[in-house]
Parts: structure tokens; sequence; C-alpha cells
């Protein structure tokens, strides 16, 4: 049987839409176990198709249930975090990483470099922090010695299917674990795979889970592979790989003039990519310093928004070829705007046509994304923010240690209310599921929460 055949085979016994929702329906039932590690898979895939599926209690990927930092309606956020609202839950000591939390129903997925030469993931209970399982391998590497100051440990954020946990490690492997023990499923080496340079960055693109398959930017190239096998379905988008590959930015998918594509940012370009094929459906140049194009892109409608150091900030009106006669799909791209602001390495979170951006030097501001025009900027804060957006609020985890609450004006800058939650760094993207904010910095683990969780409530009814 061929790959294709393979392939087609597992496609074919994928559930109906119908029987997804009657699925999630039953997971929505109260009772005891109100979720299980199980049903996570079902709940990411169908996200864009069920409206009503409730993510708010996991966070299985980077920037969460959705990929764009945005989190349920339910429960509501306080308006402070800096008058005992916000408590400490549990805290566990590890060893660097830069690897946000996944946060499934029961336990949390972290990873670290321990002594400079070995990556370790563990799942953690997400009742006290305790360890359920612990898997390891081979996997320091030394970066360029301008990038020294920001660490030799691993980067990317993981991805959980339910069923499987990938882990990128930093000499551009990625390793399958069983989620429930922790078991090695497979490994592949794409330096070893494709002959490609060892990046020099290490593995930074944070995996992309969808249906049967994962979506890397490794081995000098955007690849599909078998989540089930690790096999390689297409591989596009080649570059030269070390120093002068090494992408960045993460992969994502949407449906843009009404095409469903990935769209990659790699350190030259951005493209959307068909789902099936690999076949490149529009391409852009993007000026970076040093092919610095970091943050992931943002969808908004049928434009697509992106921001690089050294560069520039730009939004792309994307259309859908209407020639009839063309064999190929084919989009025409326009440049709607652009202004001087560069982004870095924090994605910025949209909200009611304003994007909401950390900047290279450190400062805050609102784009209005229909003009490009800069609503307000701050004076500077730390390095680095991850964002996470909830209706009109937004928690920013500076990498200095603090976190903030902000409520999303294009009129001004509003700080609702502030905390200093660590000494150390924080420079992994923070967690926030139901009631529960989870923050790693580079010494460990921190679980706040405030209020009660959704389960408690059913319970106390």
């Amino acid at each position: 049987m061929s790959e294709r055949q393979i392939v087609g085979c597992v496609e074919s016994s994928r559930p109906t839409k119908i029987e997804q929702v009657q699925r999630i329906g039953e997971f929505l039932k109260p009772r005891p176990a109100l979720r299980t590690l199980a049903v996570i898979a079902l709940l990411a895939a169908t996200a864009s198709q069920v409206v009503a599926a409730d993510l708010s209690g996991v966070w299985p990927q980077w920037r969460g249930p959705s990929r764009d930092g945005q989190v349920a309606a339910s429960p509501v956020w306080p308006q402070r975090i800096d008058d005992g609202t916000l408590k400490k839950k549990w805290r566990v000591e590890l060893a660097p990483s830069y690897s946000g939390p996944i946060v499934a129903a029961d336990r949390v997925f972290v990873t670290e470099t321990r002594g400079k030469k070995t990556e370790v993931v563990q799942a953690l209970s997400r009742d006290d922090g305790k360890v359920l399982w612990t898997a390891e391998w081979p996997g320091a590497m030394s970066v360029p010695f301008f990038a020294w100051e920001n660490g030799e440990w691993i980067r990317a954020t993981p991805a959980l299917d339910g069923e499987s946990l990938f882990v990128a490690g930093m000499r551009d492997v990625l390793v399958c674990l069983d989620a429930s023990n922790g078991k090695e499923r497979w490994r592949v080496d794409f330096v070893e795979r494709f002959k490609s340079a060892l990046p020099s960055f290490g593995f930074v693109s944070s995996p992309l889970v969808d249906g049967d398959h994962v979506y890397v930017q490794a081995g000098a190239a955007f690849v599909k592979v078998n989540k089930r096998t690790g096999e390689t379905i297409w591989r596009v988008l080649q570059d030269k790989g070390g120093m002068n590959g090494s992408a960045f930015s993460s992969p994502i998918k949407a449906t843009i003039a009404g095409q469903s594509q990935f769209v990659v940012q790699t350190r030259e370009r951005l493209v959307g990519v068909d789902n099936n094929s690999g076949q490149e459906l529009w391409s852009q140049n993007i000026e970076a310093f040093r092919g610095m194009n970091i943050l992931t892109p943002v969808i908004v409608g049928d434009a697509v928004f992106t921001s690089t150091y050294g560069g520039k900030s730009w939004l792309f009106d994307l259309v859908k070829s209407s020639d009839a006669s063309s064999t190929t799909k084919s989009y025409s791209l326009t440049e709607r705007w652009q202004n001087k602001t560069q982004g870095y390495m924090s994605t910025p979170v949209v909200i009611d046509g304003h994007a909401y951006l950390h900047l290279r030097n450190q400062r805050f501001t609102c784009i209005d994304l229909a003009t490009g025009r800069e609503c307000w900027t701050t004076q500077p804060f730390g390095k680095y923010w991850s964002l996470v957006a909830q209706g009109r609020q937004i928690l920013a985890l500076d990498e200095r240690g603090d976190l903030l609450l902000i409520n999303a004006n294009p009129g001004k800058f509003e700080l609702l209310s502030q905390r200093h939650i660590s000494d150390s760094p924080a420079w992994a993207h923070l967690a926030v599921c139901d009631n529960e904010v989870f923050i790693r910095d580079l010494k460990g683990l921190t679980v706040y929460r405030w209020g009660a969780t959704p389960s408690e409530k059913v319970a106390a009814e």
C-alpha cells in the first residue's frame, strides 16, 4: 500500500461533523470527571467547526486553543490582579526553557534543558504539580555568540492532540510522546533525514497539529509529517538552513478568501501554503535584519499582518483569482499599508480591529488595522511580552517577571493593575485555562488562580 493510500485510509476513518458534535455534547455533560485527556484532540480539531465547544479549560499548543492568544469568555477575568484576587496555587522548580506550558484536563506538560546536555519533558499534576512522568534525550547545542545572552536551552512550545505530545528539540529533532505515560512513539531527526544544516539557533518554530498531521518549520523547510508515524508527507519552502535558515516564526492555519491554507513566515518570505499539496498559493518578501522574522503572522479577515525586527509593520490584502481558465490556485496580493513600527518576538493580539503589539524598542503600541495608524505608544517595558486576551482585557507577561492586566482601549494605554510575580526572567508564553494562570519563568512553573473552576461550581450545585 502506498503512502497516499495509507493516509487516505486514515482520513476516511474520521468521525463526521455530526458525530463530532455528539461527542462534544457528551463531553460537556456535568459529571465528576468533566474532562479527560483523550478528548482534547477532538476539541482542538473541531474548534473551528463547532463554535459551542468549550476550550476554556485546556491550552494544547502555542498561543492557546485557537493559536491566536484568545481565550473563552467564561469564566470572566477579574478587574484587578494586585489585590489578593490572584492567588498562588503551587510552584515547581525547573531547569531553564523557553517553551510555554501545555495544559490538559488533569496535567501540565513542561520542558527543560538540564546540565546543558539533556532535554527533558515532564507531565505534572494540574492539581498539585507532582511529577506524573519524565522523558529525556540528549539535545544541547551552542547558539551564535551574539545570542548567548538569550540562553542555550529548548525553545519551541510543544503541541498536544490529546493522545500524543509533539516536542521540538533544539537539534532539529521532533519527538512524539505518549501523553499518558511519556513513552516515546517516534522521533524524527530532520538534519539526518534531509541532510540539512543544523539550525544555528536551534528548533525555534512551534509545531502545529491539524487532523492526522504535524506541521513544522524544520529541516530547512516547511514540513508535513504523519502524526502517528513521523513519515514525511511533503517538504516545501526549502532554504539554506544553518545560520541563513533556522526559521523563527510558527505556522498558523486559516481560511483566507475562501481558501483553507497555512500561513508561514520564513526568514525572508510570508507565504500561503495549500493544506494538501504543499503548493505555494502566494508569497511576499518580508524585510528584516538578519532574517529576524520572529513573530507569528496574524490573520485579519482576508488580510495578513506581520511586523519584523529591523523592518516595518505591514498589512496585506489577499484576493483569490477569478480566472476560471486557470488550472492552479492563485491570489493577488496587495499591500494595504505599512508603517515604521518594528515588532520583535512578541506576537500581537487583535481586538476590535486593533493590533496590540510589543515592539523591538520595548514599548507597547496599538495599531488601527484598517489604516495602519498608531493610536498610541507607551514608554519602554521589558524585552518581551507574551499576550493573552479575553474580550477587551489583555494579560501581558513581561520578561522581567511582571504580569499586567490591560484594558484594550484604542484611545489610550489603560493599565488596570499589575503584579510582580517572578525575579527570574519570564520568556515563555503564559497560558490561561478556566480561572488558572500558568507562568513559566527560567527557574520554574507557577500556577495562580482566582475564584472557583466551572467543575467546582457544578460539584457545589
